[in-house]
């Protein structure tokens, strides 16, 4: 599956700000219960995820591996609305997202859900500061400006407001996409492969910034990746294999076995 864009994880409604999607905080952010997606094809079907049940705890970083094909960014379209499953349920924040009505699901992502795209989805003829205005004024925010320069400020950026993308390395892009996908505060955090086009060192310090998110401000943080060079970053991993969940792993806190 390709890459989410930007236009249609946002949709093209805002949420009214006098009638918003109100949800209560939980301990689980994200519960998927048994689901399946079959694509089908003439007579042949494609069994793209198999019974697929997964548990996300809020304040956590949480990973989904497995090689190409596996499933990963499926389920995470699934996870944030984009995809409707076959059969199965989706809860988010204690919503069961997969009853939504579309403006309804639409509104739901603006206010909750912010969304680090794999390839960084910037609109290359506006700067680095009006990257991060876009999302503060499609979930209907005043003082855009202001906001977005605080978070770019927020992932070491502020000296870049006025550049465009292709003025910024792969490491800064990655940094604005972030920035936007903070925009009014989501409680819910999903990228999809957001170290693909860095390096180690980038990398790392992009995931280092997703988890520092988490553990300071209780964001849940949801990635998709193949990269095996930030494993020492989730709290748990759970691996993907031909649309199945294969392994399910809770990483030890210090001082614990």
């Amino acid at each position: 599956m390709t890459a989410i864009d930007f236009k249609r994880f946002f949709g093209k409604m805002a949420p009214s700000p006098s009638s918003p999607v109100r949800v209560m905080a939980k301990e689980t952010a994200i519960v998927a219960s048994h689901i399946n997606l079959v694509y089908r094809n003439g007579g042949e079907e494609f069994n793209a995820l198999q019974d697929v049940s997964l548990t996300v705890k809020s304040g956590e970083v949480h990973l989904l591996m497995g090689p190409s094909g596996s499933g990963k960014t499926t389920l995470l379209s699934i996870l944030a609305g984009l995809l409707t499953p076959t059969s199965g349920q989706v809860h988010l924040l204690g919503e069961e997202i997969t009853q939504f009505s579309r403006p309804r699901l639409a509104a739901f992502r603006l206010q909750h859900l912010g969304f680090i795209f794999q390839g960084f989805n910037l609109f290359p003829a506006l700067t680095a500061c009006e990257n991060v205005e876009v999302a503060f004024h499609l979930k209907g925010t005043h003082q855009a400006r202001r906001q977005a320069i605080e978070l770019l400020d927020q992932v070491g950026l502020a000296d870049r407001c006025n550049h465009r993308p292709q003025a910024l390395s792969g490491g800064q892009k990655q940094r604005v996409a972030i920035a936007r996908a903070l925009a009014g505060n989501p409680q819910l955090i999903m990228a999809d492969e957001p170290t693909a086009a860095l390096d180690s060192q980038n990398g790392h310090a992009i995931i280092e910034l997703l988890r520092s998110l988490a553990k300071t401000s209780g964001r849940t943080v949801l990635i998709v990746t193949h990269d095996p060079r930030i494993l020492d970053v989730a709290d748990r991993v759970t691996d993907l294999e031909d649309g199945k969940i294969v392994t399910k792993l809770t990483k030890a806190k210090p001082g614990q076995q």
